[in-house]
């Protein structure tokens, strides 16, 4: 065996030491780097999921929207026309009504006045 200096230090086993640090760091970053891109590969499937989740949630809401407008457009026509039948319907009472006081003058007084006697008893209780 030679002998050493004990001045110098032993140069052999450093290089060796600092490759195998630098080859553990660099497998080190490698897999930080493989599952960086991993999660970034799983969030960006995740966001595609929810985006198209939100994306039929929209359109369902949408629709739903639109039925209920449609549906209150039907209702509101239906009231409209029963507002006219109503009216109509008023118009030719109150007609009738008319052509009774006209045809039947007498009458049509002592239907009123026994009409507003009743309805003044009811009202007093």
């Amino acid at each position: 065996m030679p002998k050493q200096d004990m001045n110098q230090p032993d140069r052999t086993p450093a290089p060796a030491a600092a490759d195998r640090i630098d080859e553990r760091a660099e497998r080190v970053k490698q897999a930080t780097s493989q599952a960086v891109a991993s999660t970034k590969e799983k969030v960006d499937h995740a966001a595609d999921r929810i985006e198209q989740g939100l994306h039929q949630a929209t359109d369902k809401t949408a629709a739903a929207a639109h039925r209920t407008a449609d549906k209150a457009a039907e209702v509101g026509e239906r009231g409209r026309a029963a507002y006219e039948q109503t009216r109509e319907r008023a118009d030719d009472w109150l007609e009738q009504a008319r052509e009774y006081v006209r045809e039947k003058p007498v009458q049509s007084v002592a239907i009123a006045l026994g009409a507003g006697w009743l309805l003044g008893r009811i009202l007093r209780r």
